[in-house]
């Protein structure tokens, strides 16, 4: 029967899904063995491999009611103070959209400094 239980607690009654590029956020909502809730946020980041092969790293924390109030508070007040320091913009070159890495870029340069300048008129 303590099995069961183990199983029921760790059930999610609520959950929400939100894909980042490389992360993503799982918000669940789960039962304590009291039937009470609580709130699990999980952070889910892909690794792949130079064989093709990938792994996930997962970071999780719990939240319980009893620190839901002090914990919108705290987050409102990080959120707001780097929004109202540095603004919406992404400022990092490796969270656009377009972002190549380091190496890839120094392969593409050297690949177009290989190159010869033509002249159509030399033809």
């Amino acid at each position: 029967m303590a099995e069961r239980a183990d199983r029921v607690e760790q059930e999610e009654i609520f959950s929400q899904v939100l894909r980042a590029g490389r992360r993503t956020y799982f918000f669940d909502v789960r039962a304590t063995k009291a039937d009470d809730y609580y709130l699990t946020v999980t952070e889910s980041k892909k690794f792949t491999h130079d064989d093709g092969s990938f792994h996930y790293q997962k970071h999780k924390i719990y939240l319980y009611k009893e620190d839901f109030t002090d914990f919108q508070e705290m987050l409102g007040k990080a959120t707001d103070y780097i929004l109202n320091e540095k603004g919406s913009e992404v400022i990092s070159e490796r969270h656009q959209k377009d972002f190549k890495k380091e190496e890839e870029s120094k392969e593409e340069t050297k690949s177009a400094e290989s190159f010869t300048d033509v002249s159509f008129e030399d033809i």
